[in-house]
């Protein structure tokens, strides 16, 4: 048997890019599963914080964060995110930056990892990316964090305790550090097979095309074998 593509994304929470990569790639995937051939596929997903340095509680919107912590325009960011939340939108995604509570992502990257060990990690990356960008949910906060842990299926009083621990910073860290080590400075951004990058938010029809091509590679030896025998 012909072994799975492994896809491994990087990716924050909070970054509006991400979940619009998230999507395009699910239906991407589900594009190519409807082949004769259709690709085997595990995707992992790995944490990657764009703004380490936000405080749990900042005060202002996300323009206001943008503009003064981030030192852009404000004309340039109104014109950034209605630009976002138009791809968002054709991606089947409704953002509503209006909503939208900047925070600190660390504990909701714990979470996740958390998540992958009971293995419902892609549960409540989905879980979190709507809460953040559709709900105006505070994800640097526990109990939100906890009750958002409940909506995918994980146990709430286990959930806390993950949080309350930190014992997945560890995980967390390593993310990051394998991030370094891969030269990835921004997000999202998808490792095929530990060999192949592909960065940023790119179509579902790109994505179908990618994991085909792969699969073929990834069919030759065993064709090659069966020719053999």
């Amino acid at each position: 048997m012909t072994d799975a593509i492994k896809i491994d994304v990087w990716s924050d929470i909070a970054c509006p890019w991400c979940y619009i990569g998230k999507r395009n790639l699910e239906n991407g995937l589900a594009a190519a599963s409807a082949d004769e051939d259709a690709p085997a596929v595990e995707v992992t997903f790995h944490s990657f914080e764009l703004s380490p340095d936000t405080p749990v509680d900042f005060e202002g919107d996300e323009l206001d964060f943008l503009a003064k912590h981030k030192g852009m325009q404000r004309e340039q960011v109104q014109q950034m995110l209605e630009r976002v939340t138009g791809v968002a939108a054709d991606a089947g995604l409704e953002y509503r930056f209006d909503l939208l509570k900047h925070t600190n992502t660390v504990k909701a990257h714990e979470l996740l990892h958390f998540a992958k060990e009971q293995g419902r990690q892609h549960e409540m990356a989905e879980r979190l990316m709507a809460a953040y960008f559709t709900e105006g949910r505070h994800l640097g906060r526990e109990d939100e964090l906890v009750a958002l842990a409940a909506d995918a299926g994980l146990d709430a009083d286990a959930a806390r305790d993950a949080l309350q621990s930190g014992r997945y910073l560890d995980a967390v860290r390593a993310d990051q550090a394998q991030a370094t080590a891969y030269g990835i400075n921004g997000v999202p951004f998808f490792v095929i097979d530990g060999k192949y990058g592909v960065s940023g938010a790119q179509p579902a029809d790109a994505f179908a095309q990618i994991v085909r091509q792969v699969w073929a590679e990834h069919r030759e030896p065993a064709e090659a074998g069966e020719a053999v025998a």
